[in-house]
């Protein structure tokens, strides 16, 4: 064989192997992927031989050869080495050199009210599971306990009551004194007393201003510090009742809404502070929060059947499904997300 033609073979080789070490994965394949063959060698047989690889006196593995006929007519396989293009385009990665993940979710710490029972329990332990440290807060240590239990690692309790003098401060300072930082705020602590215009006490309005209002606005004006510090999350979480009239129990959702109304407000405010304010809104969830608004058993049944006629998908929530909004609102994926009210109600607000 002439030299030009030879030389020309050895080029072609030299692509063709470098083609399939990129499809690969960028490594260079093992000597067992690609073995020289003496030119004019038989390759592996017919079309499918041809196929797999045999080019210039460079023949490769069946693998190989696949990627590298792959490449040559336009269809890449799906391969575990195969890299999505929108990863090029990740905001939390480096645009020169290496690409670099995000912060690992176990550098993170949660606060989180009402975490005795419900929604604060499951919020609390799904943080947990992401890794996340989780300063855990309600008014009784047993069912705190409880909690805690599913991840003492992770989960801390701190028995507390957000609506007493200085609590918030509090909060935060064990908080920081315990983990070093605050990244995440969630607001979750509430009641509900229930009871229609011509029952209200000052006692009865009082309360549940205290809880469901007072307090969060008191708590993330204390947080915000350390959540500026650390480009935190503050999630509320509202009712989507809310947004429809409830008779004979007009403060607790009046309560919610004006929440849903500092959460807009927040996300303007602090957003050049690099703070994120979002609220969940749950529709009718299996909570014992019900347990203690004063309706009698057959209230409760009645109101019940009433969310669920509003309810399209028929069914009570449950307060893990509330929890995994929770944390996918408060991570870094949500990063673009702020001012949003997220109903998780089984489609109730759109009814």
């Amino acid at each position: 064989m002439p030299a030009g033609r030879r030389r020309t073979g050895h080029v072609r080789g030299r692509l063709t192997e470098w083609k399939a070490v990129i499809l690969l994965g960028g490594n260079r394949p093992a000597r067992a992927a690609v073995a020289r063959r003496p030119p004019g060698a038989g390759g592996a047989g017919g079309a499918g031989g041809r196929a797999g690889g045999r080019a210039g006196g460079l023949t490769l593995s069946p693998a190989a050869g696949f990627q590298a006929a792959a490449m040559t007519t336009g269809n890449q396989p799906t391969t575990p080495s195969a890299q999505p293009a929108d990863r090029l385009r990740d905001p939390s990665r480096s645009p020169a050199g290496p690409l670099r993940p995000a912060a690992p979710p176990a550098s993170r710490v949660a606060v989180v009210t009402g975490a005795g029972s419900g929604i604060g329990r499951a919020t609390a332990r799904a943080f947990a599971a992401q890794g996340v440290h989780v300063l855990a807060v309600g008014r009784r240590p047993g069912p705190l306990a409880e909690t805690a239990g599913a991840a003492p690692d992770l989960i801390s309790p701190l028995p507390a009551d957000v609506t007493g003098a200085g609590a918030p401060e509090e909060i935060v300072r064990a908080a920081l004194d315990r983990f070093g930082r605050l990244d995440i705020l969630v607001n979750n602590a509430g009641i509900v007393r229930g009871g229609g215009l011509g029952t209200y006490t000052r006692e009865l309005i009082d309360e549940q201003v205290a809880t469901n209002l007072t307090a969060p606005v008191l708590l993330t004006q204390a947080a915000l510090p350390a959540l500026a510090s650390a480009a935190g999350v503050v999630v509320n979480v509202t009712t989507s009742v809310g947004q429809r009239g409830w008779p004979g129990n007009a403060v607790y959702p009046a309560t919610k809404s004006a929440l849903e109304l500092l959460t807009r407000s927040w996300a303007v405010e602090l957003a050049p502070r690099g703070v994120r304010v979002v609220a969940v809104a749950p529709g009718a969830v299996a909570t014992p929060i019900a347990d203690h608004s004063g309706f009698s058993p057959e209230q409760q049944a009645a109101l019940r059947r009433r969310q669920l006629a509003h309810t399209p998908l028929g069914r009570v929530g449950r307060p893990a499904e509330v929890a995994w909004a929770i944390t996918q609102l408060s991570s870094a994926q949500a990063s673009f997300v702020t001012g949003v009210v997220f109903p998780v109600d089984g489609g109730a607000v759109v009814a």
